[in-house]
């Protein structure tokens, strides 16, 4: 049976993004990366397919909002910055505080989440984010 490529990329995008959590690293990057970094055109439908993987329990997201990603300087580099704010709900039904996490893309592409946002998502225009809300198993 023969998987469609699509299929196969969002199947296959989780597994190559689990080892990119983690908080600000100065892990090398590759030569090859562009100083001018292009923007995540489809920087929604990435956050979403990661946070299934990233959240223990992906339903019933709360006070999902994000921030259009801008660039901004991490670690001393150019980078698309999208900040995202949510309450998940816990194994006993009940509900932590929102809490802040920044999305780093590198090239267009979601490269990871940053645990502590500090300064990169001060001052960011949050907007709702439905899609984070409505995530299923």
């Amino acid at each position: 049976m023969e998987i469609p490529a699509k299929l196969l990329a969002v199947l296959l995008l989780p597994l190559a993004l689990s080892a990119c959590i983690g908080s600000e690293d100065t892990r090398a990057t590759s030569f090859m990366e562009e100083s001018n970094q292009a923007f995540p055109a489809n920087y929604r439908a990435e956050v979403v397919a990661f946070m299934k993987t990233y959240l223990n329990n992906p339903v019933g997201v709360r006070e999902a909002l994000m921030a259009e990603p801008a660039q901004r300087t991490v670690n001393g580099r150019p980078r698309y910055v999208g900040c995202l704010r949510f309450a998940e709900r816990q194994a006993d039904g009940t509900y932590r505080e929102p809490r802040e996490r920044a999305i780093l893309f590198i090239n267009g592409r979601l490269d990871r989440v940053l645990q502590e946002s500090g300064e990169v998502c001060s001052g960011v225009a949050y907007a709702p984010f439905p899609e984070l809300e409505r995530m299923t198993r």
